[in-house]
């Protein structure tokens, strides 16, 4: 059964249309920034500098990381992951493996993505930390992480064997290593830092993280 949202959890000021087909959605509403959830078209928030500070960042790092280590494909928003019929999301970032069970189309992700990325905005808390966790719970997001800049927390989930979600915190170093991408290591403190690595920057890291990586296995 799916699990939806109650209408009650989301501002009326945020419900642009109700009682709208997956057709419509699709043909008027996806690429405006809007998702949809039980007939709810739901419009989200406006992004503000930091977030698409952090928005670039990522796109920054996992296309860098999948040059180097070619296992999968990033998209970000507003591409539609449909979760259900009923429940279509649009992550501010997603991986999608090669092994992914689920259909990749050139217009929507049928199917859970392997990692989900979503950065905090002011309009969007509730969503992020309760609806969106539970859904992506639900439908098998393996890592689903929340970037919350205004609280500095990044929150790291990983589905367990029972398919539920488990915070991993950073090393006593501050690193995140991530279950879904082998070798890509998270530095967190480095995501406060006024001004985040660029491409080069990004690029050695990620070579030295993947190396570290298979020397550890060997």
């Amino acid at each position: 059964m799916d699990m939806l949202i109650s209408p009650s959890r989301v501002l009326p000021k945020d419900v642009i249309a109700m009682d709208v087909s997956e057709e419509d959605y699709l043909d008027d509403y996806a690429e405006q920034h809007c998702e949809y959830v039980d007939g709810m078209v739901i419009k989200m928030s406006p992004v503000r500098m930091e977030h698409d500070k952090y928005f670039k960042f990522f796109i920054v790092l996992f296309e860098t990381y999948l040059e180097l280590h070619p296992i999968g494909t990033l998209r970000v928003e507003p591409f539609v992951m449909e979760l259900s019929p009923a429940i279509k999301r649009e992550p501010d970032l997603m991986i999608i493996l090669d092994t992914n069970p689920g259909k990749l189309t050139d217009t929507i992700m049928r199917g859970a993505a392997d990692l989900c990325v979503e950065i905090v905005s002011l309009g969007s808390v509730e969503r992020d930390y309760h609806d969106k966790y539970l859904e992506y719970q639900q439908f098998g997001v393996r890592e689903y992480w929340l970037l919350d800049y205004r609280r500095r927390e990044m929150r790291f989930h990983q589905l367990n064997d029972k398919g539920e979600y488990v915070i991993v915190e950073a090393d006593a170093e501050g690193n995140y290593r991530s279950l879904v991408l082998p070798g890509l290591v998270i530095h967190v403190p480095t995501l406060w830092q006024e001004r985040l690595p660029g491409p080069i920057a990004l690029a050695k890291l990620l070579q030295s993280g993947m190396k570290s990586d298979t020397e550890d296995k060997e």
